[in-house]
């Protein structure tokens, strides 16, 4: 759109002035100028005279995004999802984003707040609730390779210690935001819950990302966000209350759910390592039993066993 409305004034714009003006790289901009042309239609030409793009023809208003009526039902519920941020900071440039994406369909489409409460709905709970600027310093963090600098207080300590992180990614995980990083005093890839950082600055003293950073893999082993070097088969049996539900949602990449009769089933997992499945199994009580391997028995029965002594 910035594009757009410069050449609707004639201000011929380049892609190394527009690339500096909006800090990305001139290939980004000459991929939105190729795109306007060949896939939007919109007569762009080079103007070798001005050293700038032109529009050759008049061109009074961009043009409006086309969706099908599948796709607007997925933006009512894309709406919805964004629900469990009211109230928090990410309020207003959601709902901002949203009526922004909506403006640019060709027919009058009201998107309201309340409009389909009683048809659709998201609970979250435990809805992380994380300061926006802040999220806006990491993420741009993370866009531009930029180092971070900022405090961070480990779950079990009682102070804020000072961090220096490449930032590779940013992840949401069940309502959390994560950033993983490569701390540099540490020499390790981490993860950080924003919530328990603060003082962040953006250094901008660039790094490069590692070629073969996936976080697919770099969580492929974990149950959540926790990763270990450890290497577990993990066999739980869930009896028939518990299996149905166990069964109607996939909870890891590599799970395996075998039936065992009688309404019960096994559900099979290789982790990295085991102190998130631990809180899982926890959760259902005495509808799970632990098959395999012995420390997380050892873990499940001296939890248990806790919770009994402070009970």
């Amino acid at each position: 759109m910035r594009l757009h409305e410069k050449l609707r004034a004639g201000a011929f714009p380049n892609c190394r002035k527009l690339a500096d003006e909006l800090e990305v790289s001139t290939k980004t901009i000459q991929r939105d100028i190729d795109f306007m042309r060949d896939r939007l239609g919109l007569p762009i030409e080079y103007d070798q005279l001005h050293f700038g793009f032109v529009y050759t023809e008049p061109v009074t208003s961009f043009p409006s995004i086309e969706v099908s009526e599948g796709e607007v039902i997925a933006l009512f519920v894309a709406q919805k999802a964004l629900e469990q941020y009211r109230g928090t900071s990410f309020e207003k440039p959601l709902k901002t984003a949203f009526e922004k994406i909506t403006q640019g369909l060709k027919d009058r489409i009201g998107f309201h707040w309340g409009d389909v409460d009683s048809a659709i709905s998201f609970r979250g709970l435990g809805t992380s609730v994380a300061d926006l600027e802040l999220f806006e310093t990491v993420s741009r963090a993370v866009l531009d390779s930029h180092e971070l600098a900022f405090d961070y207080k480990k779950l079990g300590s009682s102070r804020h210690e000072a961090r220096r992180v490449q930032p590779y990614h940013l992840g949401c995980v069940e309502n959390q935001w994560y950033l993983f990083g490569f701390d540099l005093a540490r020499q390790q890839l981490r993860t950080f819950a924003l919530p328990r950082m603060r003082a962040v600055l953006n250094t901008k003293a660039r790094f490069r990302r590692p070629a073969d950073f996936s976080i697919t893999q770099h969580l492929g082993d974990s149950f959540g966000v926790f990763t270990g070097k450890g290497r577990y088969k993990v066999r739980l049996e869930f009896d028939e209350f518990a299996a149905r539900l166990v069964g109607e949602r996939n909870w890891h990449a590599s799970q395996r759910i075998k039936s065992l009769g009688g309404g019960r089933i096994e559900l099979t997992l290789n982790l990295g390592n085991l102190e998130e499945v631990e809180r899982w199994v926890l959760s259902w009580g005495a509808h799970a039993r632990v098959l395999e391997p012995v420390e997380l028995k050892k873990l499940i029965r001296r939890t248990a066993e806790a919770i009994l002594a402070a009970s």
